[in-house]
């Protein structure tokens, strides 16, 4: 089964999206922010990297400069999470393939996990 990197601080939504893909047989990697995010990718890629927007040390703009920056990690499809509005998050910044807008349900991560899944093996 696909692997899934999740970076989010919060600590409950993070143990939410944890058990929520867990449960569909994802296996599923934590880190709390961009920066242990990196070293986390550093142990072997994901499938699919869902990335709070805001976060502290590192946040999700400068997660995705600096996955652009290495050609190995560049192509690992990115869904970014956050309660701001998508054109928003849109023009401060770019390279991700799928947008979750915060409160989401179970239905909407695992609707954006398998599009960009099915997306990127085309």
């Amino acid at each position: 089964m696909p692997t899934v990197l999740v970076v989010e601080d919060e600590w409950a939504i993070a143990d939410w999206l944890h058990g929520v893909l867990s449960r569909e047989g994802y296996q599923v990697r934590l880190a709390i922010n961009g920066k242990q995010g990196l070293d986390v990718l550093e142990h072997g890629k994901p499938d699919v990297i869902l990335v709070d927007y805001l976060m502290p040390v590192m946040d999700a703009p400068a997660l995705l400069n600096a996955l652009a920056e290495k050609p190995s990690l560049a192509r690992i499809p990115v869904v970014v999470m956050s309660t701001l509005q998508e054109a928003t998050v849109r023009e401060r910044c770019g390279g991700f393939q799928d947008f979750l807008r915060k409160p989401f349900g179970e239905t909407d991560v695992l609707e954006a996990v398998r599009n960009v899944l099915k997306a990127n093996k085309s």
